[in-house]
Formats: structure tokens, sequence, C-alpha cells
């Protein structure tokens, strides 16, 4: 006959109380102290870690990629009758960017060639009048020589007593008007000079052709403007009022030229970060466009002034209820090298300062 299975007797209460109650074995009370004293020193060795990691830089991320930019505009009103570029076209400088209507200039040089030619031809009529030949005078002297002599065979006649006082009278008369005959003929010879005098602003010409000549140069300039070409190499962009039949108003931007080879970072610091800021120290740049994109730099200048002194309209804090705001500084940020990816004006950037650097030379 097999043996019997043992029978296992249940625990009471009072067995199972006082296994619970017994004490904890000293091993388990050191893991226990160990673990409670670990998790504050892991804590306070981490924000030393973090703290000793922000000494000797500075960050912002109010930083942005900045682009030199010209405002093209023409120089001449006028409608586009030719569009050569297009939005985001690279061009260079001195490129044609589009026409104005010459037309109307081409008239004002066919008038600006009359006056010219209706100059010359009122100083060929001056030079061959009478007022400034002298004939009028040559001919007063000989009427004043006439009144003379005839004066004197009245007055001896009239000494003698064969003369009426009438006749007298009417030959002295005639003398006088006869100079003063001479004195017009000869104002009007000095007149007839002074408009063909060659004045010394405008030497060696006389002053009718030399207007007529400014007044022609003056519309083949305009003329010339009529192709706007572009002042620098750069992409076109804010070209959409660029369009053929389009009313050009002079010196009214059409479109604006982005200049790629002048790129920079503006970030604008906290007051509080430029204690030991300083041009020439190295700085690192992070792009929220390219993740994988960091680029070196260094500070190339620091803002001449904070952000609310340059703006339209600054802040006034003489008033009752001011409340202090930390400023900003625009701090220029020169990039040290070429950029695999294309950096495109306005992109935010974040911006680390290396301030314990010591400023390049």
């Amino acid at each position: 006959m097999a043996e019997a299975d043992p029978v296992i007797e249940p625990q009471t209460a009072e067995e199972v109380q006082v296994e619970q109650q017994e004490p904890a074995t000293p091993k388990r009370r050191c893991m226990r102290l160990a673990l409670m004293l670990s998790i504050p020193l892991l804590l306070i060795a981490g924000a030393g870690i973090y703290w000793l990691g922000l000494q000797g830089k500075v960050s912002t991320d109010n930083a942005y990629i900045q682009q030199d930019k010209v405002s093209v505009s023409a120089e001449v009103g006028g409608k586009i009758i030719e569009v050569l570029v297009a939005e985001g076209d690279e061009v260079e400088a001195g490129q044609l960017l589009f026409r104005i209507d010459p037309e109307p200039y081409q008239l004002q040089i066919a008038q600006a060639d009359a006056a010219i030619a209706s100059a010359q031809a009122n100083v060929i009529a001056l030079q061959n009048d009478s007022d400034l030949t002298g004939v009028d005078i040559s001919a007063a002297r000989e009427d004043i020589a006439f009144a003379q002599a005839k004066f004197e065979r009245i007055k001896a006649l009239w000494d003698r007593g064969f003369s009426t006082k009438a006749d007298y009278d009417a030959a002295e008369h005639a003398m006088t008007q006869a100079r003063e005959q001479l004195k017009q003929a000869q104002a009007r010879q000095t007149e007839a000079r002074a408009r063909l005098a060659r004045g010394s602003a405008v030497p060696g010409e006389n002053p009718q052709i030399a207007a007529a000549k400014a007044q022609k140069a003056s519309a083949e300039l305009a003329l010339r403007r009529t192709e706007v070409r572009a002042p620098i190499a750069g992409v076109v962009a804010q070209a959409d009022r660029l369009q053929p039949g389009q009313q050009v108003v002079s010196n009214l931007p059409v479109l604006t030229l982005v200049s790629e080879t002048t790129t920079y970072v503006e970030a604008n610091f906290k007051e509080t970060d430029l204690a030991d800021m300083q041009p020439g120290q190295r700085a690192r740049i992070e792009f929220d466009a390219y993740p994988d994109l960091e680029l070196t730099g260094h500070v190339h200048s620091i803002g001449a002034g904070t952000g609310s002194e340059f703006s339209v309209l600054p802040a006034q804090n003489a008033t009752g209820n001011w409340v202090k705001v930390t400023q900003r500084v625009p701090v220029r940020i020169a990039v040290d090298e070429q950029s695999p990816r294309r950096l495109i004006a306005g992109l935010s950037t974040e911006v680390t300062v290396y301030t314990n650097d010591d400023a390049k030379d």
C-alpha cells in the first residue's frame, strides 16, 4: 500500500501576523537608504552639470538670417513694354531687367534738336542785326552832324535878325533829337552784344545754344533710363508688379534684389547677456529649417541701440505704470563657412556665442 501524502496544516492567523511583524534584514534597509539618498544626489549633480554647461556661453533663438536687399525702381515713368526676369531668377550686376516705352523720350530728343537749331538761327540773326553792326549809330552821327550844321546857320541868321524864332527853335530841337537817336542806337548795340555774350558758366558757347543742348542731354539720359538694369547681383523677389503694360511711377519700387553674397545673422540678445560679449568671439549657428545643419561664425558687431530705441514708435517710459522689461540688443553674427544648403533671408536660427573665447583680431 502506497504511503499516504503528507498533510500540510494551514497556518493560524497568529502565525501569519508573527511572520509579517518580523524585522527587515539589514541588507534591505541599506538598499532602501541608498535609493533615498541617490535620487537627490542625482538631481543635484544634474543641476550642477547643467549650470556648468551654461558657463562661458550665451544663446538666443531670437535670431534670423539677413541678406542685403536693394529695392529697384525706374528713374523715369512710363509703361512697361518688356520684362526679362521673373520671381526667383538670379541676375548679375548690370543685367537688363525690364524696359519702359521709350517713344515719349525720343520725342523729347527731337524737340531738343529743334530747340538747338532755333537757338543757332537766333545767334546768326543777332550777329547780322543792324543794332550790332553799328549802322544805326553811323546814321545817327550823320544826322547829328547835319542838324548841328543847320542849327549853326540858323543861329547866325538869328543873330543878324534874318531868321524867325520858330526856325531857331526847330533847328535846336532837331539837333537835340539827333543826339538822342545816337544814344538809343548805342543802347541797342549794347543789348545786342549782351544777347550774344558767352558767360563764364558756359565758356565758348552762347547761353541759348547751351540751354538747348542741356535739354537734349536730359532727354537722352531719360531715354537711357527706360532700360532698367540690376544694380547688384542677386535673386529677384517681390516682382508681382513687374508686368508688361503696367504703368510705372518714377522712384516707386517694382521689385527687390536679394544679395546672397552678404549673408549674416541678426541675433537679438538680452541686455543681461552682453556683459562678457565682444566682437570676434566664436559663435555656433543652428537652423530651424535645416535641423542637421550647423555653421560656425563670429560676433561681427554689437548694435548701437536696443530694438525699441530704433522702432517707429519708441516706448515712452515716463509714466506712472512703468514696468521694467529686459531689452534686446541686435548683434550681427558673421557666417564663417560656406553653407551646403541655401540660406534664405528671414530663416529662424538659434545662435550660441562662446563668451569665454578670446576675441579674434
